[in-house]
């Protein structure tokens, strides 16, 4: 006769975490985090945020940047895909996406939010390392694949340095978005980065090919 197991213990003290408290306060501290600025954020503003406890945010994260810090790197499933659905040759392709990238940049939540941790680096590196990993290098690799399509097609000089393009692009996009004073509606920002784009060297009007 075989003697029966012990029921298996959990491990770890107190309940099972809820994923939902756990949603709540990721996404109360990225609101805050976008309306305050990091040191104008406090465990005690998530919780009342989120409608837990303060102690409840305690027993997930061990200090407030730990928390911000994973709040950064979930945020960017908020943001909306805006490289698929658009078909045929890729000067007509970026015309389509152009819009739907005006529109993303233009929502308020996501300039504030790259505003807030670009000046967060001397004193909190750790969070801005979390923007830069989770938020700058995903899209810096989703534009490094549509350049070298560009450059496979034409539409762009075989020589152009692919990595330098993206800095020049990108540190002209973060001076018209986070520079300017006031607000920037869709339209106007699809039209300046359609312009940058051709600036930097492309060919847009789906006809003309740059020289190989």
């Amino acid at each position: 006769m075989t003697q029966a197991e012990p029921p298996a213990r959990r491990e770890g003290p107190g309940r099972p975490r809820d994923p939902g408290a756990d949603a709540a306060i990721l996404r109360a501290a990225v609101e805050l985090l976008v309306e305050r600025g990091i040191d104008q954020t406090s465990i005690e503003q998530i919780a009342r945020r989120a409608g837990v406890a303060k102690v409840t945010v305690y027993r997930r994260w061990s200090s407030k940047e730990d928390l911000l810090a994973q709040a950064i790197e979930t945020a960017r499933s908020e943001i909306p895909d805006v490289t698929t659905g658009a078909t045929g040759p890729l000067p007509d392709r970026i015309e389509e996406l152009l819009p739907r990238w005006g529109e993303v940049l233009a929502d308020p939540r996501f300039r504030n939010l790259s505003a807030r941790l670009l000046g967060a680096g001397p004193e909190h590196p750790r969070l801005l390392a979390a923007y830069w990993h989770h938020h700058v290098e995903p899209r810096r690799q989703q534009a490094r694949a549509v350049l070298r399509q560009a450059q496979a097609d034409g539409v762009l000089a075989p020589t152009a340095d692919v990595d330098i393009l993206i800095d020049m692009i990108q540190g002209a996009a973060i001076q018209h978005l986070l520079l300017r004073p006031g607000a920037l509606d869709a339209a106007e920002i699809t039209r300046y980065l359609r312009a940058l784009l051709i600036q930097a060297g492309f060919s847009l009007d789906g006809a003309s090919r740059v020289a190989p």
